[in-house]
């Protein structure tokens, strides 16, 4: 198969075809005394851009679970996920055979409780607990930045409750 027939079928499987589909966690933490949301991004292991951790659908796991596991995994927190979906986001995965294929990304919030010292994934990636508004400027996906920015603005209410508590 010629080189221009590989192109037109890769184009053909990559527009002819559904995203597929991942999960993902916001995982945040409020630090209530302070009146701080922080939420926690981490460089992906191929590129090293920005990003949450999200996975594959797994056999006999719900949505909200499978993106509590990568939590666990991928950046070493446990929490509280919630089951609700806060939104989506799409971009596009590379795979090993260099074929961009569409994904759309189902991100669930997760309010961590714990940071644990070893995990699966730990030494291969970056962590850092960021604003909402710091994670928006360094992941490269438009959704996923506006996801930040409304997730910001959906605790607000929450952290000026949390600081009229601490003050009075």
């Amino acid at each position: 198969m010629g080189f221009m027939s590989k192109v037109k079928r890769n184009l053909h499987l990559m527009l002819q075809r559904p995203p597929r589909q991942q999960y993902a966690a916001l995982c945040y933490r409020m630090k209530k005394k302070q009146g701080l949301l922080e939420v926690l991004v981490a460089t992906s292991r191929d590129t090293g851009r920005w990003v949450i951790p999200k996975g594959w659908p797994m056999t006999d796991k719900k949505a909200h679970q499978v993106a509590e596991r990568e939590a666990y995994e991928e950046v070493g927190v446990k929490g509280k996920v919630e089951k609700e979906p806060l939104g989506h986001y799409h971009y596009r995965k590379t795979l090993d055979n260099g074929l961009k294929i569409p994904v759309v990304v189902q991100v669930h919030a997760l309010e961590v409780d714990e940071c644990l010292k070893s995990f699966p994934e730990k030494g291969s990636r970056k962590i850092e607990w960021v604003s909402c508004e710091e994670a928006a400027t360094r992941v490269h996906e438009p959704e996923l930045k506006i996801l930040f920015l409304q997730f910001a603005e959906k605790m607000e209410p929450l952290l000026a409750g949390a600081q009229t508590k601490v003050a009075g």
